[in-house]
């Protein structure tokens, strides 16, 4: 069976470091294109295949003059999909004009802006879809670490969830390179930096609770800690599944503490997953057993990418890529942050989906 001939959409940091690579180390995959809104980061970012094969990517840009525009690709026969990593407010437009195109898309998370912007996406792609029969797939990396499975796993093991615990703490730096990127220093989007990365910390945590553990209600109180981080750069939150378990979610981009935590506990013993590592304490007490369990370390991306082919090719969506998912995910993260915006208001959740 040939390679799915796909297009990358972006020529920034993660498509470079993450993207390309993915793309490359995967055999049902084969680059076609690269898009980029200037002529000169599509250059760069093809410097990052190896040179056979780059001399067969085209590169189109919104300055590359006539035939050479995002439209154009679209246009291609020999291109099945894009991986789309543009700026979040872009992304639903570019994803639309593909599907109408009849081309597979993966995107990258968060799924849209805001929860009204992604439910629109969504009917939109279940209508076109039905004419097209092309697909949507979010590119949640996380899914696609192991550690977070294997937790979810450990936690059913040991009983009913009874209780937990999401830390998750840093100081995001001025000379970070994600940080400097235009349209992260000055978001457009709520949550700045807490949206962008927050929505694989909300994937996780739901990947370990599961769907009879989530979460139905929150409160939570938001504060801009570190100036260089509008509008806000830290979440205090409690959280209330539909199982009636209580939670915290702590979490911030702008302080001087670090920690990436994540227990839960249950009737019979807690786990602490940390995605590459995972440590399950079986038992209560003196009697109790620890097991710890080490996973390679991966972003993830490899193998989102390669499952992302493997669903074009077979015609079956990747159950850890659907939009459903992705919008259940910007969802928890919008309601702690809609909570801090009006002083800590109980807020409800009704697209916790698990399909």
């Amino acid at each position: 069976m040939d390679p799915v001939g796909i297009a990358i959409i972006g020529g920034g940091i993660f498509v470079k470091e993450q993207h390309i690579p993915a793309a490359l180390a995967s055999p049902l995959v084969s680059i076609k294109a690269i898009w980029s809104r200037s002529r000169k980061t599509a250059e760069d970012a093809v410097k990052e295949i190896p040179s056979e094969a780059a001399s067969s990517v085209e590169l189109y840009s919104t300055d590359s003059g006539e035939g050479k525009a995002y439209e154009d690709i679209l246009k291609r026969e020999d291109i099945s999909g894009v991986i789309l990593a543009l700026p979040i407010t872009d992304q639903p437009s570019y994803i639309e004009k593909a599907l109408a195109a009849g081309k597979h898309v993966l995107a990258e998370k968060p799924i849209a802006k805001d929860v009204a912007t992604a439910v629109k996406l969504i009917d939109y792609y279940k209508v076109v879809s039905a004419e097209t029969n092309a697909s949507l797939a979010i590119a949640e990396n996380f899914r696609f670490n192991k550690g977070w499975a294997y937790g979810a796993e450990q936690i059913k093991q040991l009983g009913k969830v009874t209780g937990f615990v999401v830390r998750l703490q840093m100081m995001m730096k001025k000379d970070n390179k994600y940080y400097n990127t235009p349209w992260r220093t000055v978001p457009q989007h709520q949550g700045g930096f807490l949206l962008d990365a927050g929505v694989h910390f909300t994937a996780a945590i739901r990947k370990l609770l599961g769907p009879e553990n989530a979460v139905e209600s929150l409160i939570a109180d938001t504060a801009l800690v570190s100036s260089h981080l509008p509008p806000v750069d830290s979440i205090n939150a409690v959280l209330k599944t539909r199982s009636g378990v209580v939670g915290s979610y702590i979490s911030s981009m702008g302080t001087t503490m670090d920690a990436f935590e994540f227990h839960v506990a249950t009737e019979q013993g807690v786990v602490k997953a940390e995605g590459a590592k995972v440590v399950t304490t079986r038992g209560i007490g003196k009697d109790a057993v620890v097991e710890e369990k080490v996973f390679e370390k991966t972003s993830g991306v490899k193998e989102e990418v390669h499952a992302w082919a493997e669903s074009i090719l077979s015609g079956i969506p990747n159950a850890n890529q659907t939009p459903e998912l992705a919008l259940g995910d910007l969802e928890l993260m919008e309601k702690m942050l809609t909570s801090g915006d009006q002083d800590g208001a109980r807020q409800k959740l009704i697209y916790q989906h698990f399909v």
